[in-house]
C-alpha cells in the first residue's frame, strides 16, 4: 500500500478532524483498579477472565508500546499520546476496551454483568475524565440483557460515552429478542452498538467456526470476519434493525473485504424467501448501509491495492467505513499505509468523516465536557 500525509487538525472549533481512530485498547496497570468498583459480593472474587484459547504466542500487543516502567501496553495515557496520537494526528481515540476481559465467556452472568459496570465506570473516572481526544465504549455483557439496559441508561448519557460495546460471541444471535431491552436503551441513549471480536471459542461460548475449534490462532485470526456474519444476518434476518430504526451498528476487528459479496447473498435469497422476513420491507443491504458501519482493521492487503479500492467502491466506503488501528495490539494498522490511495472524499470520510457522524462529536475535542 503507497503512504499519505499526515495532516494535523489544528484544534480549532472551525477545523473539522482529519483522523479519529475509532479502535483503541486501553488497559490497567492493576486490577485492583476496576476491583475497587465491583460489588462487595464480588471483591474478593476480582477480575476473571477465562483463558485465551486462541492467542499470539510471541506477543499480543506490540513491545514498542510497552511503557518505560514495564507496565501492560495500552494503560499509560502519557505513552499512548506520544506513541500513537501525536505521531499521527489522532483528533480522537475511540476506547473500546481490554481485549482480555471475556464478558460473555463466563458463566456467572450475574458477575459478568457487575464486572462490565465496575469496568465502565473505571474508564469514565480513569479515561473519559483525562478529556482531549478520549471519548470511549460501554462494555456490555450481553447474557444480561436487562441489567445491561439499566447500565446503558445510567452511564451513557456521560458525554464522552459514544457507543456500546458487546462481544462478537454470544449465547444466542444478536438478532434474537432476548437482547432487545439493550437495543430499546441504546436507542433512547442514541448510542450505537458496536460488536467486537473478544472471546470466540472461549469459557462457555460455542466453538469459534462452523467447522468447529480451529488448530492455531492463525485460523482463529482469519476467520475473524465469519463472526461478524452470523451477528449481521441475525440482525438484519430476526428484524433488529428494521424494529429500531434509529439505532446503529458497528463491526469493529472484522475486516470488510466480505461485505459486498455478503450483501449480496443476502439480497439474493431475500428475494426468494421474503415471506420468512416480511417485516423487511426493502432489501437487507440497503438496512446495512443505513444502520451499519465497518472498522477497517485488520485491513486485508492484496497485491494490487487497487482491489481493495474496488471493495470499498462496492461497499460506499464513503459511507459505511471508519478507519481503526487497534492500537496497541500487535497487529496495529498504520493511518499511513494500511489504505489505497482514494479520492479526497473518501478518504475523509473513512478516516474521519464518517465516524463523526456517527458519534455526533464536535470538531473541537476539548469541548467535550469531561463529566
Amino acid at each position: 500500500m503507497s503512504g499519505r500525509q499526515v495532516e494535523h487538525s489544528t484544534g480549532s472549533e472551525d477545523a473539522a478532524p482529519t483522523l479519529i481512530d475509532c479502535d483503541i485498547h486501553q488497559k490497567w496497570k492493576d486490577p485492583e483498579e476496576v476491583i475497587a468498583y465491583l460489588p462487595d459480593q464480588y471483591k474478593d472474587r476480582g477480575v476473571q477472565s477465562p483463558s485465551i484459547l486462541y492467542d499470539n504466542v510471541a506477543e499480543f500487543s506490540r513491545r514498542d508500546a510497552i511503557p518505560d516502567d514495564g507496565s501492560p501496553a495500552g494503560s499509560s495515557i502519557e505513552k499512548m499520546k506520544e506513541h500513537h496520537f501525536e505521531e499521527f494526528g489522532v483528533d480522537y481515540a475511540v476506547l473500546t476496551g481490554n481485549s482480555y476481559l471475556n464478558l460473555t465467556a463466563l458463566p456467572n452472568r450475574d458477575y459478568a454483568a457487575e464486572l462490565a459496570v465496575a469496568n465502565n465506570k473505571w474508564v469514565i473516572d480513569n479515561w473519559l475524565s483525562e478529556g482531549g481526544p478520549f471519548v470511549g465504549s460501554l462494555l456490555a455483557a450481553p447474557q444480561k440483557p436487562e441489567r445491561m439496559a439499566e447500565m446503558i441508561r445510567e452511564l451513557g448519557d456521560h458525554p464522552r460515552v459514544v457507543q456500546v460495546v458487546m462481544p462478537m460471541a454470544s449465547q444466542h444471535p444478536y438478532g434474537h429478542e432476548y437482547y432487545w431491552p439493550m437495543y430499546e436503551a441504546a436507542e433512547e441513549m442514541g448510542l450505537p452498538i458496536a460488536m467486537h471480536p473478544y472471546t470466540e471459542g472461549h469459557g462457555v461460548t460455542r466453538p469459534p467456526t462452523g467447522a468447529g475449534h480451529p488448530n492455531t490462532y492463525f485460523e482463529w485470526h482469519t476467520l475473524l470476519g465469519t463472526y461478524a456474519m452470523g451477528q449481521l444476518v441475525s440482525l438484519v434476518a430476526e428484524g433488529v434493525l428494521a424494529k429500531f430504526p434509529d439505532l446503529n451498528f458497528v463491526v469493529i476487528e472484522g475486516g470488510l473485504s466480505w461485505v459486498p459479496h455478503f450483501l449480496w447473498r443476502m439480497d439474493k435469497d431475500w428475494k426468494a424467501l421474503r415471506a420468512q422476513v416480511p417485516y423487511l420491507q426493502k432489501p437487507p443491504s440497503e438496512y446495512v448501509r443505513d444502520q451499519v458501519r465497518f472498522t477497517t482493521q485488520p485491513i486485508e492487503e492484496p497485491d494490487d491495492p487497487e482491489h481493495l479500492l474496488q471493495i470499498l467502491e462496492m461497499m460506499h466506503a464513503e459511507e459505511t467505513v471508519m478507519f481503526a488501528s487497534d492500537y496497541p495490539h500487535w497487529d496495529t494498522d498504520s493511518p499511513v499505509y494500511a489504505l489505497p490511495p482514494m479520492s479526497d472524499e473518501m478518504e475523509q470520510a473513512v478516516m474521519a468523516g464518517n465516524a463523526q457522524e456517527l458519534y455526533g462529536l464536535p470538531n473541537d475535542p476539548t469541548s467535550l465536557p469531561t463529566n
